[in-house]
């Protein structure tokens, strides 16, 4: 057994609204919400109590701000087709996303209603037999996927 964490457990979020914030991640993400407690709710894909935690804070809590801190939260999809899927969930909500092929992978970064910034990813280094990021940050069309 190892002595170190072997995975991320969850992602907590603070948001303002919840009910908003769990319409986004349902409905784009298609994550199930597993537990409701007043300004906390709970989601999951299944395996475990919740994926995503949502904290809500009130309509007049700050944004997130530039700086230090974290940049995003990844998740990772095993087909193209779901991260289609993802893409024109997003377009048909009018959320700006950007589509970037890294060549180890292909992902789309964009905001969740409240600011934070989420990334959705498909790992393709096996299919380009290459595994290590070269820098490579190019846009890509995810409706050809």
């Amino acid at each position: 057994m190892p002595d170190h964490p072997t995975h991320v457990g969850h992602v907590h979020l603070k948001v303002r609204d919840v009910d908003r914030a769990l319409d986004f991640y349902t409905e784009v993400l298609k994550l199930d919400i597993t537990e409701r407690h007043g300004r906390y709710a709970f989601c999951s894909w299944g395996e475990h109590h919740h994926d995503v935690a949502l904290q809500g804070l009130g309509e007049d809590a700050p944004g997130p701000s530039p700086g230090v801190g974290m940049y995003h939260a990844a998740f990772e999809v095993e087909v193209g087709e779901a991260l289609r899927n993802i893409f024109e969930r997003l377009q048909d909500r009018g959320v700006r996303v950007s589509p970037v092929d890294h060549g180890i992978s292909k992902a789309l970064y964009f905001d969740d209603p409240d600011g934070n910034g989420l990334e959705v990813y498909l790992d393709t280094r096996t299919e380009r037999d290459q595994q290590e990021w070269q820098g490579r940050n190019e846009p890509f069309d995810p409706t050809a996927l």
